[in-house]
């Protein structure tokens, strides 16, 4: 394996576990508003309080090392899409001073909306800059040469609105996971019925995503791709009946279990729709890698790094396993 896979898989992985890891800190966060009192809220904070920041470790590795490895993509993404990325941002930094304020504040309500609308606001960012992506980028040499808001389309949008609905699944079964009584019973509904707005969403997007980015219905039905990639589809369906028959049958870990399950067939049945290409429809993993000096350099610091941070997060939820009430953690 070159020097370029590996960097590669390395920033896919960062982003998968930021997506899965802080998707469902953000799915709790959305759920925030539909709670019927304040002591169902600290439920919610709590349940997600010891993790929810080291869970943004993995944005801040996946940025780093995308610059690092890719700085051609770190480039021409961060002009392209400037405006969805930099709200990202902002909403992530209004999200967290909402929940350290609401800790200690007298009055809870203002607070309360900060937190809900600032991982609102990063959420369908992220979401707005995935489909910005997935619409095409306009490059002129290295250079990005579009306009400011190509990324603003309808499709964008949806997609955008599906990664809400997504991140609502994946906080519901984590609060399935931490919670008890009538919060447990509330995180069920809501699991149920998010679970199939999601298949919905993924099955507009998919039909769309063809119509919107041409190439990739001729990856759908060329050899050798054709051979695995309809295989994506398939999981995330045998996983979305996973995530509703565990649901029906009242049991805790596997619903979360299946609900990222869920996530991965998607994702992986993205990059391979648009692989080589991580800008679409012109710069492939190859062309923005940067020297192999600079590549193999970099990585001996993402050996020493990346176990540690894999170790600390994976000692961090182990410490915190145990159900959460009003008061905080119990076991």
């Amino acid at each position: 394996m070159d020097l370029v896979t590996i960097w590669s898989c390395l920033i896919g992985l960062a982003i998968i576990l930021y997506v899965i890891l802080d998707g469902f800190s953000l799915g709790v966060a959305l759920l925030f508003r539909s709670t019927r009192n304040e002591e169902e809220r600290d439920v919610l904070m709590s349940s997600i309080a010891p993790v929810w920041d080291a869970n943004q470790t993995w944005l801040v590795f996946g940025g780093g090392a995308l610059l690092v490895a890719f700085p051609m993509i770190y480039g021409v993404l961060f002009s392209a899409l400037y405006i969805p990325l930099l709200t990202f941002i902002f909403g992530l930094i209004f999200r967290g001073v909402a929940f350290e304020f609401r800790a200690n504040a007298t009055r809870k309500g203002p607070w309360n909306m900060a937190f809900f609308l600032g991982s609102l606001v990063a959420v369908v960012a992220q979401g707005l800059t995935l489909g910005g992506i997935l619409s095409g980028t306009k490059v002129a040499g290295d250079r990005f040469a579009g306009g400011p808001f190509d990324w603003l389309n309808p499709f964008s949008m949806t997609v955008g609105m599906a990664l809400v609905a997504g991140y609502i699944l994946l906080g519901s079964t984590y609060l399935i996971i931490k919670t008890t009584g009538t919060v447990q019973e509330w995180a069920y509904r809501r699991a149920v019925r998010s679970a199939f707005i999601v298949l919905a969403f993924q099955v507009v997007v998919t039909i769309w995503t063809p119509i919107h980015y041409p190439s990739t219905l001729s990856n759908w039905i060329s050899p050798p791709r054709v051979y695995f990639i309809w295989a994506f589809p398939l999981i995330g369906l045998l996983a979305f009946y996973g995530v509703i028959k565990n649901l029906r049958a009242r049991r805790e870990a596997l619903p979360f279990v299946f609900s990222v399950a869920f996530f991965f067939a998607g994702y992986l049945g993205l990059i391979a729709s648009i692989y080589p290409y991580v800008v679409p429809p012109n710069i492939t993993f190859q062309e923005a890698a940067a020297q192999h000096e600079t590549l193999r350099f970099t990585l001996w610091g993402a050996i020493i790094v990346l176990p540690l941070v894999l170790g600390y997060t994976a000692y961090s939820y182990s410490i915190f396993r145990g159900k959460v009430g009003k008061d905080g953690y119990h076991y």
